[in-house]
């Protein structure tokens, strides 16, 4: 069995995110049982303490696809502010809710489209907000 990386989240992004999942119906979150075990193992601290390489809600993250060393890039978000275009991820995506509180050099397993699975590191947390000073987004 692997072990899962320990994982860090701020006690702002908590009490929103479980504010979130209340006012969700169950049916309309298949994923909300692994979020709130994500949030139930998490290392609780306040904003002003989260280390500046862990994700957070609002965050951006470089990432890299370790079979070909491609990157790409995306924020972390709350479902109203996915963007169609892409570089976002919810929060409510199975990925979104593994990639919060990671740090980076941290991997995980991507669902690739079309099937399969893909090993992805966290090479950056290239912007965050609590890191900026910025507790009310």
């Amino acid at each position: 069995m692997t072990t899962k990386p320990k994982i860090i989240i701020s006690s702002l992004d908590t009490i929103r995110l479980e504010k979130l999942m209340e006012a969700l119906p169950d049916s309309a979150f298949p994923g909300k049982d692994d979020l709130e075990a994500e949030l139930a193992r998490a290392e609780v601290v306040d904003p002003e303490k989260i280390p500046s390489t862990v994700v957070t809600m609002n965050s951006t993250v470089r990432f890299s696809i370790e079979s070909t060393s491609q990157e790409f890039y995306l924020t972390l978000v709350y479902p109203k502010d996915v963007d169609a275009k892409g570089g976002t991820i919810s929060i409510l995506a199975p990925v979104g809710s593994a990639l919060l509180g990671l740090s980076q050099g941290d991997e995980i397993e991507w669902p690739k489209p079309g099937g399969g699975m893909l090993q992805v590191r966290i090479e950056e947390v290239t912007y965050q907000p609590e890191r900026s000073g910025e507790y009310l987004r």
